[in-house]
């Protein structure tokens, strides 16, 4: 079933591309021929010379933390340094909240 367009990112060559949302088709990447992964319909990708902003995007979609749109119109928070990324990571290790939680917060206790 296709809906809207989404983002589908490459991780290697750090581009994202809109495409329409098809759950039962792999995207892959024009460039090197690899599977994207789905960001979601609010998803911005970074510069692709900002390596920090593709490592902490990295971490996130493989968590399973999209970007989609929400009731409220944006995704909510969402880390945007490996220094924010560690912080969340961290809290999750010490109170046992799963990752994927864990990195959607705003605050950390």
């Amino acid at each position: 079933m296709t809906h809207g367009k989404t983002s589908y990112a490459c991780l290697a060559c750090r581009v994202s591309y809109k495409q329409p949302y098809d759950r039962t088709r792999q995207r892959i990447c024009p460039r090197c021929a690899e599977p994207m992964l789905h960001a979601g319909s609010a998803f911005a990708a970074p510069r692709r010379r900002d390596l920090a902003g593709w490592r902490t995007l990295a971490v996130l979609l493989n968590a399973g933390v999209g970007f989609h749109k929400s009731c409220c119109g944006g995704p909510g928070y969402r880390p945007r340094t490996p220094r924010e990324v560690r912080e969340r990571m961290a809290y999750a290790r010490r109170s046992g909240e799963p990752a994927v939680k864990a990195l959607v917060r705003s605050d950390v206790p």
